[in-house]
């Protein structure tokens, strides 16, 4: 088995991890049907990842978070672009939540509108992103 023998620096190690939630959200995406794209440049626009069903396309934003509870609250950095849902990750625990854009300045994780599942779990995840309106 390979080892790393090299030291990451700590900004890059962080995007690597963060990256990794992208990767498997875009795996689980893909595992439901979905056309995803990644874009070259996602700069101004805000959008890591477009998904389509075919005629229907929609922007989603992945975020972690260093959340000390499921209240946490999270800014609207997105009230000016157009992206249709952020997806946080707590990245010191194992949940996170599927959130529809928002227009509240901030907002808790936990808020009614948006949709908790587990990190670890595809098909919990999948179900609670097929309820979302």
């Amino acid at each position: 088995m390979p080892r790393r023998l090299t030291q990451t620096k700590p900004h890059t190690h962080q995007t690597l991890k963060n990256m990794s939630f992208e990767s498997m959200v875009i795996s689980w995406l893909m595992y439901d049907g979905w056309q995803v794209f990644t874009p070259i440049l996602d700069n101004g626009h805000q959008t890591d990842i477009l998904i389509s069903d075919g005629p229907n396309y929609y922007r989603i934003q992945i975020k972690t978070v260093e959340a000390s509870g499921e209240d946490h609250l999270v800014d609207n950095k997105w009230e000016d672009s157009n992206v249709n849902y952020v997806i946080y990750f707590a990245r010191n625990s194992t949940w996170g939540y599927i959130a529809p854009a928002f227009d509240d300045k901030k907002r808790p994780l936990n808020h009614r509108e948006h949709a908790r599942f587990e990190s670890n779990s595809r098909t919990q995840f999948l179900k609670e992103l097929h309820k979302i309106d």
